[in-house]
């Protein structure tokens, strides 16, 4: 597998993924030159992982990067890559990922009519934003996706993983969807049958779905047991309503019988983040609704 070339990096934002990420590139050889972050918790996340690094505008983080990586929430991704196509932002050459777990690489398509790269690369762990994440990059595996025919892509996304220190897993486009309600199911919601995980993985073509889920499910214990519900992460505790749609519908058209089970733990998510103060009483309310589903007539 050939080393991509030294490349320069902008990361939009420094988030809890992003921030670490951009630290795992950097530690393989590439220069983080900008990031995006405006809460105080992305500027001491940028602060601690990525000293030096001068935070700017997400057009600004773009124009300045060979490899632009787009860690921001599943429901923002589509307008982001939108936004800044229409500002001009993307250029020919550069490589775009997101690590959005719930899109593959159609969500990238107006910075591919540029002539970009895209990849989806989603890290099968969860995220605290602190160093040891990086040393737990070492033990997870991402998940790979990249345009269908275009072999060179799909080896890009390798490589980059495999300079992160984690594992490459290949997963098609249209296994996105299932793939990620299925670690969705397993570690946002922390109880959980794991046979059920397996056998949904395994529904998608996932080969040594076990391998996959090891590590993710060992970091979601890990972290709830030092931090209780902060420690919630994912599309209900973040009232990405989008996500938590797309994984109903997929759920109830290839495995009926697990639905009940993810909404029953979806609804529970979404009240324990509420009560923490996680998610606001406006998202709770709209989520619950979701789940609930239509009212009979």
């Amino acid at each position: 597998m050939n080393r991509p070339a030294r490349l320069a990096v902008g990361v939009v934002s420094a988030g809890r993924v992003g921030s670490v990420l951009g630290a795992a590139l950097a530690r393989a050889g590439h220069t983080v030159v900008a990031a995006s972050g405006i809460s105080a918790d992305s500027h001491r996340r940028a602060e601690c992982l990525l000293p030096g690094v001068p935070l700017l505008p997400p057009d600004e983080t773009v124009a300045a990067a060979d490899l632009v990586l787009l860690a921001v929430p599943d429901d923002v991704l589509a307008g982001l890559v939108s936004g800044l196509a229409a500002t001009g932002a993307w250029r020919a050459g550069q490589i775009v990922i997101h690590t959005s777990g719930a899109h593959g690489v159609s969500v990238l398509r107006p910075a591919a009519e540029a002539g970009a790269l895209p990849l989806a690369l989603h890290p099968v762990m969860t995220f605290t934003g602190r160093e040891e994440d990086l040393q737990r990059m070492a033990a997870c595996t991402v998940g790979v996706t990249a345009e269908p025919g275009n072999e060179a892509a799909w080896n890009v996304g390798e490589a980059l993983t495999v300079e992160m220190g984690a594992e490459p897993v290949r997963v098609p486009e249209p296994a996105r969807p299932l793939y990620h309600a299925a670690l969705a199911h397993g570690a946002n919601h922390l109880v959980t049958l794991v046979a059920d995980c397996v056998d949904l993985l395994a529904g998608a073509g996932i080969a040594h779905p076990e391998r996959m889920l090891g590590p993710l499910l060992s970091a979601a214990l890990d972290n709830v047991l030092r931090h209780g519900d902060r420690a919630l992460t994912g599309p209900v505790a973040r009232g990405d309503t989008g996500t938590v749609r797309k994984h109903l519908d997929v759920l109830t058209d290839q495995t009926p019988d697990a639905t009940d089970c993810y909404t029953v733990l979806a609804r529970r998510t979404a009240e324990r983040a509420s009560a923490a103060g996680l998610l606001s009483r406006d998202d709770a309310a709209e989520i619950t609704t979701l789940l609930e589903g239509p009212e009979d007539s």
